[in-house]
């Protein structure tokens, strides 16, 4: 793997990410049309009002103003890190008042948690609702397995930065500071040789040091790293691996365990990686991202099979029914894969994340964004119900909150910031990364790219502004793209990128066409659940089957290859028919299995001779649409012919 760091150009002060050299020259992604604009302005005018009154009815914030009464009311919620679930959403509010479309009430919402958190703090910088309740059932730092105190160090620590960063205000950074300081003091060289249970504050010490400048941040990011594996949690309920516990990060041969903590885990050594140089250490992680890609991760992007700990299963354990991936795994995947593409330029990656957030991450949201998945199934059987286990009965389809609400935050946080991830500059290159209709700046080069992507594969490049020497655009070409043009002449990528040199003028134009076929993808033979079955896609997109789309139980279907060669692709007109207007719809004829056996176990015996299957027009929406609609069945993978 050769290294090629480069430099993200993100905002006029970059929120999410950035390396230190990143911070030198200015730059800026925004989001100006299509879909992504259209999910940004669903965050806006829907998913945060909509978080905050929950957060409001919750409790999340009464839990930091009673600290401030001399007998405090009970912590309400079953969890002791509820307070990351404002910090999340901080985050994402401090990008839309950074960018003066914050709606009614955010303002004074942001500033309201601010001073709490600034009232409550301890003298020493510890700061935590639960743990500083003096009728607490255990102490601070008592139980570092699940009390999640650095995890909540870490979001706070990433919400203060994006405040600094987009909207100048550091007041949110002086509480984070005054944390992490007693952090470091306590857990530091020469401290105690300690963790946290959830993986998650590497990733914001290290970018705490970008934004101070203080290398014992850097440093406390590499010691948790480095710490972790060597068994120094107390593993109640569940096992070391659970906890990426029993092995270093080095050593391990298989991402493994929860799959949020696996995530962030590899994320936040990414980060050490860029500003260390370790190679050992981005080998390893290169080593296990390949492991992921190969054999535990779903078409979907999903991450995590398994139901009871929220864990990534073994290899080919990827059963569509039983699909966990988390909403929260979709972020920290992108996560991942974002800062791998800065230490080392892979295209690879990029189309990992790409996948992710059309996919994994998007089917997380209800179209009208105030309803979420916390799990994300590639199929629902016609009597299923969506419940955690506990209860005895559950919501069909997507809950509006939940008791462990970390999902729904980090929705709103990644939709805020996704103008971040469109582009990075390494000297006189410009690696433009994602495609949305957009504009990218940096210190050199303004550029327009217009396009309606993911729908139609056209991006129009437009040079708005100049570099005064030889510049490259690096486009990435996507790795399911075949037949790429480059303004009518076909092209070839080089590892996943298309290089365009020359010294640039205002003006200057380019055209690349990435053609979207329907495809249909089977699985891996040692991938028993989907063994004999077809998933549909169409560029970046996975598509599935409703069963109020088709006249026939969805178990029934069967597709061809000469089906899909039929393929026909149009534009959804109304709500009803996918739950987005405009959004691209698959209509194909697909075959009807005969009757199934009334046995379920029926013995084998020789097949009759073939017959012609009835057939039934088919209509299949993006993935990430489905469920907007009445509860019904639905299958990513359709039995094929």
């Amino acid at each position: 793997m050769t290294s090629v760091p480069v430099q993200p150009r993100t905002g006029v002060r970059p929120g999410a990410v950035r390396t230190a050299e990143g911070a030198v020259t200015p730059a800026a992604g925004h989001v100006t049309g299509g879909l992504l604009q259209a999910w940004q302005e669903r965050n806006r005018r829907a998913t945060i009002p909509h978080t905050v009154e929950r957060l409001r009815a919750a409790g999340n914030v009464t839990n930091l103003s009673r600290l401030l009464a001399a007998d405090p009311p009970p912590y309400r919620g079953r969890y002791p890190f509820l307070d990351t679930d404002l910090y999340k959403t901080l985050e994402g509010l401090a990008y839309e008042i950074g960018a003066g479309r914050d709606g009614k009430g955010v303002r004074e919402f942001f500033d309201e948690v601010v001073e709490l958190l600034e009232r409550v703090q301890a003298d020493d910088g510890y700061l935590n609702s639960f743990f500083q309740d003096p009728a607490a059932t255990k102490r601070p730092w008592e139980d570092l397995a699940w009390g999640h105190e650095l995890y909540n160090l870490g979001h706070l620590i990433q919400a203060a930065v994006a405040a600094t960063r987009r909207m100048g205000d550091d007041r949110l950074l002086g509480v984070a500071v005054r944390f992490a300081d007693l952090v470091v003091r306590r857990f530091g060289e020469g401290g105690e040789e300690a963790v946290c249970g959830h993986p998650e504050v590497e990733m914001a010490l290290v970018e705490l040091y970008r934004e101070t400048g203080d290398r014992d941040y850097l440093r406390q990011a590499e010691l948790f790293v480095e710490r972790r594996g060597r068994g120094g949690l107390t593993h109640s309920i569940f096992p070391p691996d659970y906890f990426q516990d029993h092995l270093p990060l080095r050593e391990l041969p298989s991402v493994t365990g929860h799959a949020v903590r696996m995530a962030y885990l590899a994320a936040g050594a990414a980060d050490v990686c860029l500003e260390t140089g370790d190679r050992t250490l981005l080998d390893a992680l290169d080593r296990l991202w390949e492991d992921m890609v190969a054999g535990k991760l779903y078409i979907t992007g999903g991450l995590g099979s398994r139901h009871s700990d929220e864990a990534i299963g073994d290899r080919y354990e990827l059963p569509p029914e039983r699909s966990y991936s988390e909403t929260c795994a979709a972020v920290g995947v992108m996560q991942w894969a974002w800062r791998m593409f800065l230490a080392t330029g892979g295209a690879k990656y990029l189309d990992v994340f790409e996948r992710v957030l059309f996919n994994a991450y998007a089917v997380g949201l209800s179209a009208d964004g105030t309803a979420f998945f916390y799990d994300n199934p590639l199929q629902r059987r016609p009597d299923h119900e969506q419940r955690s286990g506990a209860e005895t009965g559950g919501d069909p389809l997507r809950r509006p909150w939940f008791g462990c609400p970390c999902c729904p935050p980090n929705v709103v946080r990644w939709m805020a910031q996704l103008g971040d991830y469109l582009a990075a500059e390494r000297g006189d290159t410009l690696y433009v990364a994602q495609y949305a209709d957009s504009r990218i700046e940096t210190g050199d080069l303004a550029l327009r790219l217009e396009t309606d992507y993911p729908w139609d594969g056209a991006v129009r490049l437009t040079v708005e502004r100049a570099p005064g020497r030889p510049y490259a655009i690096r486009l990435r070409i996507p790795a399911w793209a075949r037949d790429v043009t480059l303004d009518g002449e076909p092209v070839a990528a080089q590892d996943g990128w298309l290089t365009v040199e020359r010294h640039w003028a205002d003006g200057d134009r380019l055209r690349v066409e990435l053609p979207m076929p329907v495809r249909g993808h089977v699985s891996h033979p040692h991938l028993d659940a989907t063994r004999g079955t077809v998933a549909v896609a169409r560029g970046p997109l996975v598509y599935c089957v409703e069963q109020q789309d088709t006249p026939v139980p969805v178990d029934d279907l069967v597709l061809s290859a000469d089906a899909l060669a039929q393929a026909s692709v149009s534009a959804g007109t109304s709500t009803s028919e996918c739950g987005l207007p405009g959004a691209v719809v698959l209509r194909m004829p697909a075959g009807v299995a005969p009757p199934p056996p009334a046995e379920l176990y029926p013995e084998l015996t020789p097949a009759p001779p073939a017959a012609r299957e009835a057939e039934v027009p088919l209509t299949l929406v993006p993935y990430f649409l489905w469920g907007n609609r009445t509860a019904a069945a639905m299958r990513v993978w359709v039995r094929a012919q």
